[in-house]
């Protein structure tokens, strides 16, 4: 299995870069960046299924490690990609690969890997249930097996 057989296809979310986001010069502020791969992942799972599965199994994620990169500004007024993937490392946690590109960028400007683990309402390490994995599983060609 080569290294990018693990993950998910790229999912794609735009996100309109306001004044309101940037910094004095007009290049958005980092923090948030962490912001725009937070909607993406909840694009990515769904936000119906995750109050679903906080209302009804008292579930949730939180980020256990994020490591990111700036490459380049981003600026206000831009139109971004925040391309994102990712991989069950276990039954606990989920690897994402996010990255932000800017129009007709050669190159991402921003790049992250997060790691998320799922989490009960004692703020207990959790296993995700089994439809939550079979439901993300989906995006994948070959079976997940945890």
């Amino acid at each position: 299995m080569k290294p990018d057989d693990k993950f998910s296809p790229t999912f794609h979310f735009p996100v309109q870069i306001y004044y309101e986001d940037t910094d004095f010069s007009g290049v958005v502020y980092h923090p948030n960046f962490l912001k725009y791969f937070e909607r993406a992942r909840e694009h990515v799972i769904g936000a119906e299924r995750l109050a679903a599965l906080w209302q009804q199994h008292g579930l949730g994620f939180a980020v256990y490690r994020s490591d990111m990169l700036c490459h380049e500004g981003v600026e206000f007024a831009d139109v971004v990609d925040v391309r994102t993937r990712f991989y069950f490392e276990s039954k606990y946690r989920t690897v994402w690969q996010q990255e932000i590109w800017r129009p007709k960028g050669t190159k991402p400007a921003v790049t992250a890997h997060i790691e998320m683990v799922c989490m009960n309402k004692a703020r207990q390490l959790c296993p995700m249930t089994p439809p939550l994995i079979e439901e993300l599983g989906r995006h994948f060609d070959q079976a997940i097996s945890l």
